[in-house]
């Protein structure tokens, strides 16, 4: 990938943790550990990879994007906002009363979002339908499914795996965003969910481990999918990624910032954005 893309991805990808900083301020609440962990992956594919037109959002042979981990919602509402799904000021209603944007996505409401997601492990199995359904119109689209590291303790996302690895549909590319935290510990404290490379291997997966926070590492491994086999990327990334003070703090799953916080976080962001000018 050409540096002056990286470059424009990266910036991007700075000003939507900044979006997300400012949604949680507004709020007083949501989950921003694991939004910030997934920026990089979903800014790849809204700003470069992914054939979609916010003009024309429920266009047919439009490729999928669907959050399983829906709780990160508030990073996804950014990047649809900076796509123009929706007016950027309607972040500023994120968890109110009355509006599209609850701490969950929901299909309903804004233009973009493919999937409800409150309840964790259900979004694979709803992507796989999605593909097997592009496969038989036709359609060469293709279908993106995210799913947090935690939410692989639901025993919904291996049978949507084992379906996977029967239907082996190469429309279909799963990424796990393996930021190692979940609600109030580190995973591997939880149910020792490891060795994720070889587990999926023993599903017939090809399987591609990359830096989940590196564009670069990212481009590689989607330029790379194969068709022999089903794909499935993991992602190891960080939680709280981009602010030194929330990154890898199992706190930072979900929790109130204040104004003096939020300036520092801020602060730190911008410095990011200078050295790219650099």
């Amino acid at each position: 990938m050409e540096k002056n893309k990286v470059n424009y991805l990266k910036r991007i990808a700075i000003n939507i943790r900044k979006d997300s900083l400012n949604v949680l301020r507004l709020a007083g609440s949501g989950h921003i550990g694991g939004s910030l962990s997934a920026v990089e992956i979903m800014v790849y594919l809204y700003f470069y990879k992914m054939n979609v037109d916010p003009t024309d959002p429920y266009k047919n042979d439009r490729d999928i994007f669907i959050l399983s981990k829906g709780h990160a919602s508030i990073g996804y509402y950014c990047v649809l906002a900076r796509k123009g799904f929706m007016a950027y000021d309607e972040l500023k209603t994120y968890r109110k009363i009355n509006s599209r944007l609850q701490g969950h996505p929901h299909i309903d409401d804004v233009p973009g979002i493919e999937c409800s997601s409150g309840s964790l492990g259900q979004g694979l199995s709803f992507g796989i339908g999605i593909a097997l359904g592009y496969k038989k119109k036709g359609f060469s689209s293709s279908v993106y499914v995210m799913v947090g590291d935690g939410e692989l303790e639901e025993g919904q996302i291996w049978e949507a795996l084992i379906l996977q690895s029967y239907l082996k549909l190469d429309n279909l590319i799963i990424i796990i965003d393996n930021n190692k935290l979940q609600l109030d510990d580190f995973t591997e404290n939880i149910t020792g969910i490891n060795n994720l490379k070889k587990k999926f291997e023993s599903f017939d997966f090809n399987v591609f481990e990359i830096d989940g926070n590196d564009f670069e590492s990212i481009d590689k491994a989607f330029s790379n999918l194969r068709n022999d086999k089903p794909n499935i990327i993991i992602a190891n990334t960080v939680k709280g990624k981009g602010i030194s003070f929330m990154e890898n703090k199992i706190e930072w799953h979900s929790k109130k910032i204040d104004d003096e916080v939020y300036k520092k976080a801020v602060e730190e962001l911008n410095s990011q954005g200078e050295s790219l000018n650099e």
